[in-house]
């Protein structure tokens, strides 16, 4: 994918100059005009260095402009716009309902990840935040806004169904952030990002971040920024030189056996797998923890309480093995990740950037290694032409020989779109209410065919009420004479002819 400068602008960004990639000028957080709070917090953690990213966003978000960010996972982002946002907002409070910043995010995950950095980030200071997200108490969060909300994290379809029922008021948003908007882009949030932002007001500061810069992802920061500073951290869909990457190619039926050997072959401390199905993850995990190996799962079917009590076994090292969807890893942020495994070839290019780039951070050697089916040629070559190089091959002896095949091998009706908008819908209205599964197709006519009608025998015999004829045939109609009938007939106070005359 070319660079955002070699691609015709829109006027807005045009004649801006790009902020040119360097931490010449930066050594430490202090150069960067943070106040004495948030340094202190940063030097409890460790951090002195700021990334790239960092060095560039901060000082332009402390002056109140409009930031254009283009960074790829793992380069910081994150901290570029929480450590800013939290010197800006700490001279006044919020009032009831009425958040002071919001900061949008595609997914649960990535929202939970944004809120860890305010609690750690904003530890020295009197500011509160709130999360509006699927799968949590809707009156709890309720109540969190009505105690007053500086800075409001949440997903799209969860923050317009609060709004919609009155829970929240966005005229006094100073503030906005738009992240990972190429996600919010995949996952058919757009419409949603255009009907919030046009419910803050004019005089606000925005800032846009994006992993890879699409042509409508240009149009948003166009219609979205005012006179925005444009930083570029690196070539979108680049790979980290500190990865060390693999290709094998087996037949479908031995990719769960190429997987093993894998896991076995390499020194793997802790391991992310990566599906492009939901139904493929559960089906991995079975199949994992049958052969020994200590394995969690991660896709947005689960319940939320289940997703966060695996991520925290994950993280404490009492699983090695993660095997998840792209939704449900997204924002999910592993120090010291060892490996990453493509057990499906991702459907969109940038997915291989975003799922690979979760190891070999912070200077560290990674392995990302992708297992190719013989249909999966066409999407392998797409990862090779955005990454600019080949994936080196790798042969696993002992499985059967494996050649590429010209067929698109995506299952029909089972892509990334489809479980998009599923998460999509999960966001808007939440996890926490069980949905009833709709009939797939039209029912089998058989099942309620009603059954042929047989020819009457003419000789069969006829049989009658005989003596025991229902009382309702006795009942005379008006009009008939009393002969029409055997018996007498009945007053009204006998036979109820009041209904029947």
């Amino acid at each position: 994918m070319p660079d955002i400068n070699d691609a015709e602008q829109p006027e807005t960004l045009a004649i801006l100059p790009e902020v040119e990639q360097t931490q010449a000028e930066v050594t430490d957080f202090a150069a960067l005009g943070l106040s004495e709070p948030i340094l202190k917090a940063l030097a409890e953690k460790g951090y002195s260095k700021p990334t790239p990213i960092q060095a560039q966003a901060i000082p332009v978000v402390l002056m109140g402009q409009d930031v254009l960010g283009v960074a790829q996972t793992g380069t910081g982002k994150t901290a570029s716009f929480t450590l800013p946002m939290l010197d800006i907002l700490a001279g006044s409070r919020a009032r009831a309902r009425m958040p002071r910043s919001l900061i949008l995010e595609p997914t649960r995950e990535l929202a939970l990840q944004v809120a860890e950095n305010f609690v750690q980030y904003g530890k020295n200071l009197k500011l509160n935040h709130a999360l509006l997200i699927g799968g949590e108490s809707m009156s709890d969060q309720k109540a969190a806004l009505t105690k007053g909300v500086d800075v409001l994290i949440a997903t799209p379809g969860r923050l317009i169904d609060l709004f919609e029922r009155g829970g929240l008021l966005l005229r006094d948003v100073r503030v906005l952030v738009i992240d990972e908007a190429d996600r919010m882009l995949d996952m058919g949030f757009i419409p949603d990002i255009e009907r919030i932002v046009s419910l803050l007001p004019q005089s606000r500061q925005t800032l846009f971040f994006s992993a890879t810069m699409a042509p409508e992802i240009r149009r948003l920061a166009d219609a979205f920024l005012s006179n925005p500073k444009q930083i570029s951290v690196s070539r979108p869909a680049t790979v980290a030189t500190t990865i060390k990457s693999g290709l094998v190619l087996v037949n479908e039926h031995d990719k769960r056996e190429a997987l093993r050997r894998l896991l076995r072959a390499e020194a793997v401390q802790n391991a992310i797998v990566f599906c492009n199905r939901k139904r493929d993850v559960d089906i991995l995990l079975k199949s994992l923890l049958r052969h020994s190996f200590a394995v969690g799962a991660l896709h947005g079917d689960l319940p939320q309480s289940v997703r966060f009590a695996t991520l925290e076994k994950f993280k404490a090292g009492e699983l090695q093995i993660l095997v998840c969807s792209d939704v449900a890893a997204r924002g999910i942020d592993i120090g010291g990740l060892s490996h990453v495994f493509n057990f499906d070839v991702p459907h969109h290019a940038e997915d291989y950037v975003h799922r690979i780039g979760r190891t070999g951070r912070a200077g560290r050697e990674g392995h990302a290694y992708t297992l190719a089916a013989p249909a999966d040629k066409l999407a392998v070559e797409a990862v090779e032409k955005l990454t600019g190089g080949a994936i080196p091959r790798i042969v696993i002896e002992g499985l059967d020989p494996a050649e590429w095949s010209d067929e698109d091998g995506r299952r029909r009706g089972r892509g990334p779109k489809k479980d998009r908008e599923r998460e999509r819908d999960r966001e808007m209205g939440g996890a926490d209410k069980e949905r009833k599964a709709e009939p797939v197709g039209r029912p089998v006519r058989d099942q309620h065919r009603k059954p042929e009608r047989r020819e009457r025998d003419s000789n069969a015999e006829v049989r009658g009420f005989g003596e025991n004829v229902p009382a309702f045939m006795l009942i005379r109609r008006r009009g008939a004479s009393p002969a029409a009938t055997d018996e007498e007939p009945r007053g009204p106070e006998d036979s109820g002819s009041d209904i029947a005359a």
